[in-house]
């Protein structure tokens, strides 16, 4: 049995990831979903092993000494990160993986899992993701400013990823990240068993 693909996905702070990929998963069950951890505390109408999973900061710190996060960053004074195990045990059983995560970690992920394939989303424009932020109207100007520097760091990080695509409309949006990841099952790294399979047979 193949193993399954780890998907890492990122994309600037409105570009839509969220709604993006409630879709996929909506058409396929065979996706496993990676639930960061974290050390802040529960938001009100958060659920532990649904938002996050939320562990102490001692219980963050032991997994980070015993190689347990795939990657991992502080934040506003708290951990955040990928655990590892749950990761790996669904890409053994062949099972696809979702990470939703910055570039930073992005980059974490592919140095630690080198058959990461990496996919970035991109807003059709910095205007239109800056009129997409100022519409939801739960920001200053300040701060989404600072979101459009932000972008724009990101972007340009798109460079070193695998894939791009546009989220300039949604069923478009999808239908792009579907290609890209079944794309991404034919290439020669997520392979290697069926490549040795066929050799074995000689």
């Amino acid at each position: 049995m193949n193993k399954g693909v780890l998907y890492v996905l990122s994309a600037p702070s409105g570009c839509g990831k969220g709604t993006v990929l409630k879709e996929i998963f909506a058409r396929n069950n065979n996706i496993y979903y990676s639930v960061s951890a974290t050390t802040r505390s529960p938001r009100e109408g958060e659920t532990d092993g649904v938002n996050y999973f939320f562990v102490s900061k001692e219980k963050f710190e032991e997994l980070i000494a015993s190689g347990g996060m795939l990657e991992h960053a502080q934040f506003c004074g708290n951990y955040y990160g990928t655990p590892k195990k749950k990761v790996m045990d669904e890409l053994e059983s062949g099972r696809d993986v979702i990470l939703e995560i910055e570039t930073a970690g992005a980059m974490k992920v592919k140095a630690a899992y080198p058959q990461a394939v990496l996919i970035f989303m991109l807003p059709p424009s910095l205007a239109t993701l800056k009129k997409r932020l100022t519409g939801r109207g739960t920001d200053s100007e300040e701060v989404i400013a600072k979101r459009i520097s932000e972008a724009e760091r990101e972007i340009n990080m798109s460079y070193k990823y695998d894939y791009v695509f546009v989220n300039d409309d949604l069923s478009d949006a999808v239908s792009s990240l579907e290609m890209i990841m079944k794309s991404a099952k034919y290439l020669v790294n997520q392979n290697d068993d069926l490549i040795k399979g066929v050799l074995q047979k000689c």
